[in-house]
């Protein structure tokens, strides 16, 4: 199949890598962005996470999180322009935004997100007529009563963080050491942008993939069958501390010695607890729903 510029600069963004070879990678992928972004870091061309390709909507994350902490919710709002962000009109259906989902509870989901008859969509067709620019609420995420809910809001809400962390008691949660931790692993989250709470979550299939790029990046090293498998497991490593949250080097300290499962043990001795972080979620402004 014939491969546009569109397609190969596409791949050039997500990948870094040259133009001949993104378009070689197209070629021989029949068209396929993943298959050639497979092929490209196979040739050690490519990097695991994508460095651009990410839609440029303005807007701005709504936030609101319960007194006690036992429910929170985001939801991104996207307009044309940060002039109109900042609107009040925009501030304030923001607002409404986060009423009508914590009206809603369990049932706030996609489906209810998009429905044209629905409260969000109802809230926003005005504002777009008062203020002439489209609008959209893309994604939301709501977190309720399966443990303690903290946030972060970085860049003036272009970027929001939710953590939800378990073993919180009343007596943890009120004390400021706990509180340094919320605020400590959520920075580290929006900063990293790590992918999952622990390595089991990490999916088999992604696993074997990363495995079989190693390998076919090492097939003609020569060495012996047990050695290439110790080298793999040593890159499994880097890629747990790119996406795995307490393996990532922790933010705080800059000689990359201390790691965020090291910040949780400490605060925990301190508190007296066994805290961890069973979930969470970082968007971005105009970037696509992971």
């Amino acid at each position: 199949m014939a491969i546009s510029a569109a397609q190969v600069k596409q791949l050039r963004d997500q990948t870094g890598a040259g133009m001949m070879e993104c378009k070689n990678a197209l070629t021989e992928a029949n068209g396929d962005f993943e298959q050639a972004n497979t092929i490209l870091r196979k040739r050690g061309l490519a990097s695991a996470a994508k460095k651009a390709g990410r839609t440029a909507n303005e807007g701005l994350i709504a936030n609101t999180v319960a007194a006690d902490h036992a429910w929170g919710i985001l939801a991104e709002v996207n307009c044309e322009s940060d002039f109109v962000a900042r609107t009040p009109d925009f501030v304030q259906l923001m607002a409404q935004i986060l009423t009508e989902i914590e009206k809603a509870g369990d049932a706030a989901n996609d489906a209810w997100l998009k429905d044209p008859q629905g409260p969000v969509i109802q809230h926003v067709a005005p504002v777009i007529a008062k203020l002439g620019e489209n609008m959209g609420v893309p994604r939301l995420v709501r977190y309720a009563g399966k443990g303690y809910v903290g946030q972060y809001i970085h860049l003036g809400g272009k970027i929001a963080v939710m953590v939800e962390l378990a073993g919180v008691t009343p007596a943890v949660s009120g004390r400021d050491e706990f509180t340094a931790l919320v605020k400590e692993i959520s920075m580290q989250i929006a900063a990293a942008s790590p992918s999952y709470a622990t390595r089991e979550e990490v999916p088999a299939d992604l696993l074997e993939k990363e495995k079989a790029i190693y390998r076919a990046q090492m097939e003609n090293s020569g060495k012996p069958a047990n050695v290439l498998e110790k080298i793999i497991e040593g890159k499994l490593g880097s890629f747990y501390k790119q996406t795995v949250l307490p393996d990532q080097e922790s933010i705080r300290d800059t000689t990359g010695k201390t790691i965020v499962k090291d910040v949780l043990a400490a605060a925990n001795k301190t508190l007296g607890a066994s805290v961890s972080v069973t979930r969470f979620v970082r968007l971005k402004v105009g970037e696509a729903a992971q």
